[in-house]
């Protein structure tokens, strides 16, 4: 957690409603879907996790934050990029706040690498972007329970080519100190035979890091897009962590959100 004091920050906007508010309960809850998860393989370098409440999802975001159990004095920095639910947005943006907060306290914003992002062409500055969405968000406490000192970079990425998604990563991809987070669910409100079938075909798709998903596959289509175009790049193997849809949580199987988590290793 952080401990120093911020001018400019980003409140929780889902706290109380994606997962719990209280930050007792919250880390209760995170301690227990860590503890429920399998902690194997390798330290990724980068993760595809999902961003439902963590009634519906957490357990599938767990199996792929339980991988950094032994990266937690390693990993110094977050690269977090998502989709912006509630703005529509061309290119990417980054936000201009110091700090984003969370039940567990305030996360500390990388400003150099923020800086470098916002010198690109298709990156902007807009706070708006970022604003009462919960993609980035719910990843936070994630990350506040496995990591000690890190500071996050958010970007929220809309309509935009694979290629400056990709180039936009490099400029940020780092080292062994630097973890890449992309935040996206799967196929939406599909009965729960077909949705099986659709994020099946997806995680395919991804594990042969094929850099063509649509909206209709994976919300986060753009920024995982980005992310498979690096992958390809450096030749990064990627897994398939866990997969599941809300019916496994709810039962109910007539309209269902898909979710998965894969890791994507060093190399």
């Amino acid at each position: 957690m952080q401990t120093q004091s911020f001018e400019r920050v980003r409140a929780a906007a889902v706290a109380g409603r994606f997962y719990a508010s209280d930050p007792v309960i919250l880390r209760r809850d995170i301690h227990t879907l860590l503890g429920a998860a399998t902690r194997c393989g390798p330290q990724p370098k980068a993760l595809i996790v999902p961003h439902a409440g963590y009634v519906y999802s957490g357990a599938v975001a767990a199996s792929a934050y339980a991988l950094l159990c032994e990266s937690r004095t390693r990993i110094e920095r977050v690269v977090l990029l998502g989709p912006s639910h509630r703005r529509a947005l061309q290119g990417m943006a980054v936000p201009s706040v110091d700090a984003f907060m969370t039940p567990l306290g305030a996360v500390a914003l990388d400003q150099c690498g923020i800086d470098a992002l916002a010198a690109m062409p298709q990156v902007q500055v807009a706070d708006a972007a970022h604003e009462g969405g919960h993609a980035l968000e719910v990843q936070l406490p994630f990350l506040q329970a496995q990591l000690d000192n890190f500071s996050v970079l958010p970007m929220a990425v809309g309509a935009c080519q694979a290629n400056v998604v990709a180039d936009a990563l490099e400029c940020v991809w780092g080292g062994a100190e630097t973890l890449v987070v992309v935040s996206t669910d799967l196929s939406h409100f599909h009965r729960d035979d077909e949705a099986r079938r659709i994020d099946c075909s997806t995680s395919e798709l991804i594990l042969r890091r094929e850099a063509t998903l649509t909206g209709t596959q994976a919300c986060g289509c753009f920024a995982v897009n980005g992310l498979l175009m690096v992958a390809q790049r450096r030749d990064l193997k990627v897994q398939l962590l866990d997969r599941r849809n809300s019916a496994d949580s709810t039962g109910d199987r007539a309209r269902v959100v898909g979710y998965a988590s894969f890791a994507i290793d060093a190399g």
